[in-house]
């Protein structure tokens, strides 16, 4: 189990520091005057004051030199500044928060419903009632995020008055169940789908007609024998979305005015601030690296065939 950890941890390293230089020379390749952008729009600048920004920021050197500067000041704790001075990891412990409280709200409503009804289709397989739960999945397959966001917010929070419209700056837990709840039907359909196949094959599994013929009461073998097995699966979907979610909804943060990840990584890119939005989707990647790194250890744990197939 360490050596698949270890191994498991290397990949995730190799990935975070790819990502990385990637997303910084796709910011060092756009067209644009970033000296000019740091002085302010209308801002006159002289040769001397130009030279100023530049050494100041580390403009003037080759690309290789001005990315390992970054990534030093990065491995320090320094995300850098936006235009205005504030620095980035201060932006970060402002809205990361609503953001968290969203992920933690969404992934606890798609865990209950998504679960459960999968294991309902999973062991219903064939029956009008696993037929009604495939058509309300191909339903909201087929709806986009942005679609039930608006219609949600205009007939909850705008006609009828149920709810607020939009969040407060608070972005309290009771301000974030509908837009957690708009987030969850995003990928709600795929965990009924990915449980309801898991159960059905683990119930056809030679070992779970073993366990009940071995007269091993019926939870016992649900949740130890039928779960189990099924969790992989889910164990992907839950950790993707998670780990997604946790980089910020900029879809639904914008419609509810989350004062949320998503929603700051949007107006850094409308304002044109390329260096803190790097830092900003930097700490995206290595959270949803992180995350998926945890998913694999948790392979581990659950199918030890996992660990022992691995090639290290």
């Amino acid at each position: 189990m360490a050596r698949y950890a270890i191994f498991r941890s290397g990949q995730a390293v190799i990935v975070i520091l790819s990502a990385t230089f990637l997303l910084y020379a796709l910011v060092y390749a756009m067209p644009g005057d970033p000296v000019a952008a740091l002085a302010g729009e209308n801002a006159v600048l002289d040769q001397a004051t130009r030279a100023k920004i530049s050494a100041q920021y580390n403009l003037d050197k080759p690309f290789f030199m001005q990315y390992l500067i970054y990534l030093g000041n990065v491995f320090q704790g320094d995300l850098g500044q936006t235009f205005a001075g504030r620095p980035v990891t201060e932006i970060i412990g402002r809205v990361f928060p609503a953001t968290a409280r969203l992920t933690v709200l969404t992934v606890a409503i798609q865990s209950i419903v998504g679960i459960t009804l999968g294991m309902v289709a999973g062991r219903r397989r064939g029956t009008g009632l696993d037929g009604g739960i495939m058509v309300v999945t191909m339903v909201l397959v087929g709806v986009p995020t942005f679609v039930t966001a608006f219609v949600v917010q205009f007939f909850l929070g705008v006609k009828w008055g149920w709810v607020k419209p939009t969040v407060s700056a608070q972005a309290t837990w009771m301000e974030l169940i509908v837009p957690a709840v708009v987030l969850a039907l995003g990928s709600l359909a795929f965990l009924i789908r990915f449980t309801r196949s898991g159960i059905a094959d683990a119930l056809r599994s030679e070992h779970v007609k073993a366990a009940r013929a071995r007269g091993l009461p019926q939870w016992r073998v649900s949740v130890f024998h039928v779960l189990r097995n099924a969790l992989i699966p889910i164990v992907t979907v839950i950790g993707t979305e998670f780990g997604a979610l946790l980089g910020g909804a900029v879809i639904t943060e914008s419609v509810f005015n989350i004062p949320g990840y998503g929603q700051q990584v949007y107006q850094n890119i409308i304002r044109g601030e390329s260096a803190p939005t790097v830092s900003l989707v930097i700490v995206m990647v290595v959270i949803f690296v992180v995350v998926n790194l945890v998913v694999d250890l948790l392979y581990a744990v659950l199918n030890p065939k996992v660990r022992y197939g691995a090639n290290v």
